[in-house]
């Protein structure tokens, strides 16, 4: 019998089996179809998430702009932050730029300027509500310190790039593009 869980990405069903029995989501199957979401290594629920489980989080969901304090940079593009409203700290994406990873060049600069510049500071996160979480679970934001716009002064610095040019320069893959699969 095959192993099957709610994919939430493409609203169906998922044979996992196919997959190598790895759940490519934070999502767990219950009693039938009713998916479980692991709050602790995922807190924020994506938009389509909503509806079904916003009654089941534990803590909550944050729908609008709110003013934190920067625990951790982890590196350029993503912090830590504790917010008066959560009893733990958790991850926010800063929106509309991509940095270098840290093992790439220039990736501990840009971290370590993120660091020198917000780290232990209270910022305020702007979200969009059209796209709030990432494919990770991350909470998207735009990160203002004093007024500025923090992903802009690194743009500005030519320390990152926008999130859109990451795809510049690479091939795209067809299949991808055109969803081949969906048509064998």
């Amino acid at each position: 019998m095959a192993d099957f869980t709610l994919d939430s990405a493409t609203d169906g069903l998922l044979d996992i089996s196919v997959l190598g029995g790895e759940r490519p989501y934070p999502e767990t199957t219950k009693g039938g179809l009713k998916p479980i979401h692991d709050f602790k290594r995922f807190p924020e629920l994506r938009n389509s998430q909503m509806g079904e489980l916003y009654f089941d989080s534990p803590h909550k969901q944050i729908k609008e702009s709110f003013r934190c304090e920067v625990i951790k940079v982890i590196d350029g593009d993503t912090i830590r932050v504790r917010w008066f409203e959560r009893d733990f700290d958790f991850p926010v994406r800063v929106l509309e730029i991509n940095a270098p990873e840290l093992n790439e060049p220039r990736g501990k600069e840009v971290k370590d300027w993120l660091v020198d510049r917000i780290e232990g500071e209270e910022i305020d996160i702007l979200i969009n509500k059209r796209n709030r979480v990432d494919k990770w679970g991350r909470l998207l934001g735009k990160i203002f310190h004093r007024g500025m716009d923090a992903g802009q002064e690194m743009m500005h610095l030519g320390l990152v790039t926008s999130f859109e040019a990451r795809k510049e320069g690479k091939i795209p893959d067809i299949n991808r593009e055109v969803n081949i699969a969906k048509w064998v």
